[in-house]
């Protein structure tokens, strides 16, 4: 999509002023209904459009994603912009300074329309933890979307913007992206710079983005990857020969070997799910593909001890947050020390499931439980990731469904906060581990809703993933 709107813009069959207007129309049409965005900047967006049209019609060279509009969720910094996380904490912020990958974006002239709704500071897999409401599934308004970057995934999937970007910290990408009929690509840890990220977990954090295909996300990370000197995790992602530049020669389907984790496809996958991915491998292996079903004992683990070392995380990057700065302080009364208006400020302000987090971290990081809870899940974590290396040492790549369900009703989990945490189970292991992981749509369920598939590769193989996605997603829209 990408690509085709970028030929179009320089060989002027529409302008980057038309394309962004265009795009405000369709959000006025259907974010009502739909309530992906939390913010919009109508104004600087067509003034960003004119200076591209501007350049065109000067015969300047434009880059793959100029004039191309985009949406951010709103946890990622937009100097001059509100940035809540979804949550009342926030409500009265705006961001002082660019995240990096929003430094990047505008360099390459992209155009934000707006910020995205979310889970609040991305705890939730619905959007319904967030503190202004709840984004519906552009396929069907009485699903979620998916979360924590629901609000991302509905703008995409409703054409209310050509891309987005969200956060992934055990699946917040990838989840939205099979609820809502789009590919999720979350790279390796550390590709993509968090620098500017409101941070939830920061060992676990990935940015990435929702798009309508592969090469669209493909697009999109080679203007985003890279070392960043504000981001100390950051890395360089080396593309192998072949592998970033769209030759198919090197990497024949003969030549490629994938897993199938007997784990994954196990009770809690519902019928219809599991049909539909074995039935995507099945085209895949007449296709050419090579299969060999496996076992990762340790994946069973993973969702556990996600919820111990992520609210410890959490414990740690929400302390910064007192509630009078940038929320609505409750005016103290009198008689009320300063510890006091803290502690009301602070519970008046994050939500019941982010205080929640907060509470479980404090429990597996207090002294006595640090090491039967909080050491044990880090001793843990590590043998996952080695039991993951081991797997690529036998397949190139693995494939999953993406979640164990299809979009689930409003409401339908709000109030079980266990159930809500299950919606992970199939994503959480690739942040665990760090690995580069997309979701790819793979059919529908019997009531019309996205299924989606789940490719996982080894460590810092985010380009051989994205050709082997892209050829994948080829296999798969064949009839």
């Amino acid at each position: 999509m990408i690509q085709e709107l970028h030929q179009q813009l320089i060989n002027r069959e529409i302008t980057a002023c038309d394309l962004v207007t265009n795009y405000f129309e369709v959000i006025n049409a259907k974010d009502p209904q739909v309530k992906a965005f939390l913010s919009l900047q109508e104004e600087r967006a067509i003034w960003e459009a004119q200076a591209v049209d501007s350049r065109i019609k000067n015969g300047e060279k434009i880059g793959m994603l100029a004039g191309i509009p985009y949406a951010l969720k709103d946890n990622i910094l937009f100097e001059g912009t509100p940035t809540t996380a979804g949550s009342k904490m926030l409500a009265k912020y705006s961001a002082s300074y660019d995240a990096t990958v929003v430094r990047k974006l505008k360099e390459a002239r992209a155009i934000c329309l707006g910020k995205t709704n979310l889970d609040e500071f991305a705890m939730g897999s619905s959007t319904e933890n967030s503190a202004f409401f709840t984004s519906h599934n552009p396929h069907n308004l009485d699903r979620v979307p998916g979360g924590s970057s629901g609000g991302s995934a509905a703008a995409v999937a409703s054409g209310m913007a050509v891309f987005a970007l969200g956060s992934d910290t055990a699946g917040s990408i990838r989840q939205p992206a099979a609820f809502c009929g789009l590919v999720g690509f979350k790279p390796t840890y550390g590709a993509i710079s968090r620098f500017g990220l409101i941070a939830m977990a920061s060992s676990l954090d990935v940015i990435g983005s929702l798009t309508q295909n592969v090469a669209d996300a493909r697009i999109i990370f080679q203007v985003l990857q890279g070392v960043d000197k504000n981001d100390s995790t950051s890395i360089e992602v080396v593309a192998e020969d072949g592998w970033s530049n769209g030759d198919n020669k090197k990497n024949s389907s003969q030549n490629i070997k994938i897993g199938l984790p007997s784990e994954f496809f196990s009770e809690g996958v519902s019928a219809e799910v599991k049909n539909a991915v074995l039935a995507g491998v099945n085209k895949l292996v007449n296709y050419g593909f090579s299969q060999e079903e496996i076992n990762i004992p340790l994946a069973k683990f993973a969702l556990p001890c996600y919820y111990i070392i992520m609210p410890a995380e959490v414990n740690s990057n929400l302390a910064r947050y007192d509630g009078l700065r940038y929320a609505s302080p409750v005016i103290p009364e009198a008689n009320l020390n300063l510890s006091s208006i803290y502690l009301k400020n602070r519970g008046l302000g994050f939500g019941s499931e982010v205080k929640r987090r907060i509470i479980l971290g404090t429990y597996v990081l207090s002294k006595g439980y640090y090491d039967a809870y909080y050491n044990k899940a880090q001793k843990v974590r590590k043998l996952i990731a080695r039991q993951w290396e081991e797997v690529f040492e036998r397949v190139n790549f693995v494939i999953t469904p993406t979640t164990p369900t299809t979009a689930f009703k409003i409401g339908e989990k709000a109030h079980d906060p266990l159930a809500m945490y299950l919606s992970d189970v199939l994503t959480v292991n690739a942040n665990l581990a760090g690995l580069p992981a997309i979701s790819l749509p793979c059919g529908n369920d019997s009531e019309g809703l996205p299924i989606g598939l789940q490719i996982l590769g080894p460590k810092g193989s985010d380009w051989q993933l994205l050709k082997v996605a892209e050829k994948i997603e080829g296999v798969l829209a064949e009839n």
